[in-house]
């Protein structure tokens, strides 16, 4: 499908790698591209004479699709409409971001979620038709449409009844966080922009072997979590046991954060962040071969979104360290010590440092706490040294005529149930 890109800025050199990614990873061929420096005009986005320019480009490489790295509103994209040749489709910087999250969306909630930000992307729209054609307009033109007078009630219908069901998902997914949890499991969350290499690193972290050791227990696991230089290869989220003895570490990789995304879309993705605000530990993924400006406004508005429900700590992750020599490697780290202070350098797609991150994710989660029971001899007994033994790490097992003397670490949660399940084997033998 062939396109060309469009795009407008205040003041300076307008900058299309990131939109032409993204046209590319939506399966787009660009064929040319058409930008100005200037103020908004409020018909059109760009200047009468460069969207004219527009359609004679589109006209002479017979591109289909237009796409702008800018928010268009409705009037802006009618009026683009009639100017472009008949057949030229209309897209916007989030009507794209939306497209690529629909190819992507393979689980229920991503598909859900898709489905909630195309409704509130199309509502403002929706109102719009309405007031065309009360004015007579009656549009039907790439982007708008035509009119319908009970879309609207359609819409905002639609949107309610997505939010019940993704809202019961969550209290599922929340449910099985907690199970987990009480299970022994530490969850370890990556997060940070796309492309940043959080898939690659994940497989890295990742023993594949008990992945599919633990399918039954945990039927989300994903033992084929994508490595590839792809612009939002993980739209829902991937979760895979980590090789970290003794402790049991979930590590999950959510979608990426992308620059100048409006609030409504970040809102309808609001539940894949989850899993990052309720884990025990968040690692965020930085590409380090980025220049110094780029990566710290985007650390930024990683925090801002992080800090604003995360309680867990957040090591920040230098990647690509692979791409950047010692010298500039060093320079940059310094340069982000106020955002980033002791950060942990790895080349994900090589596995340097990989071993030193596994160490410091063990420092960092929660510490275990040491236990020593003595359980009476019962019927029950051996069922509860064997969770014990799945849940913890067991230093000692003393077998006596009437007792057992367990000795071992867990997590202080793991701890409490088996001081509770033992409290209840004493009560029955009593």
């Amino acid at each position: 499908m062939k396109a060309l890109i469009a795009k407008r800025i205040d003041s300076g050199t307008p900058d299309t790698t990131e939109i032409r990614d993204l046209a590319r990873a939506a399966g787009y061929d660009v064929v040319g591209e058409i930008t100005q420096s200037r103020t908004a005009d409020a018909a059109l986005q760009l200047g009468e004479g460069k969207a004219h320019e527009l359609a004679d480009e589109a006209q002479a490489t017979g591109a289909k699709t237009v796409i702008f790295d800018n928010r268009l509103g409705p009037y802006q994209m009618y009026n683009l409409g009639k100017l472009l040749p008949e057949g030229v489709e209309i897209l916007d910087r989030f009507t794209l971001i939306l497209e690529i999250f629909g190819q992507r969306a393979q689980t229920r909630k991503a598909q859900l979620q898709v489905e909630l930000a195309e409704l509130r992307y199309e509502l403002p729209r929706a109102e719009a038709k309405t007031s065309l054609a009360k004015r007579d307009e009656h549009p039907g033109f790439m982007g708008l449409g035509e009119y319908d007078e009970s879309r609207e009630q359609d819409i905002k219908a639609q949107i309610s009844r997505i939010r019940d069901e993704l809202e019961q998902i969550e209290q599922t997914e929340q449910h099985r966080r907690e199970r987990r949890r009480a299970s022994g499991f530490d969850l370890v969350a990556l997060a940070g922009y796309t492309n940043a290499g959080k898939s690659t690193l994940l497989r890295q972290l990742a023993d594949d072997l008990a992945v599919d050791e633990n399918e039954e227990l945990h039927p989300d696991l994903d033992s084929t979590a994508e490595s590839q230089d792809r612009l939002f290869t993980t739209l829902g989220t991937t979760t895979r046991r980590a090789d970290l003895e003794p402790r049991d570490v979930l590590v999950t990789d959510t979608v990426g954060f992308i620059s100048d995304l409006p609030h409504w879309l970040v809102e309808s993705f609001k539940s894949t962040l989850d899993s990052v605000y309720r884990a025990d530990l968040v690692l965020l993924v930085v590409d380090v071969s980025e220049p110094i400006d780029e990566i710290h406004e985007k650390l930024v508005t990683c925090h801002d979104t992080l800090y604003e429900r995360n309680e867990a700590p957040i090591v920040t992750v230098l990647n690509k360290i692979d791409a950047v020599s010692e010298a500039e490697l060093e320079e940059k780290a310094a340069a982000l010590s106020a955002l980033a202070p002791n950060p942990v350098t790895v080349s994900a797609r090589e596995g340097t440092n990989v071993d030193e991150l596994l160490e410091r994710i063990d420092r960092e989660l929660p510490d275990w706490e040491r236990e020593r029971l003595v359980l009476p001899m019962t019927d029950d007994t051996m069922s509860l040294v064997s969770w014990i033994h799945d849940n913890a790490n067991v230093e000692d097992v003393t077998y006596g005529d009437e007792d057992v003397l367990l000795s071992f670490e867990a997590r202080p949660m793991v701890i409490s149930q088996a001081r509770s399940r033992a409290s209840e084997l004493e009560a029955a033998s009593a």
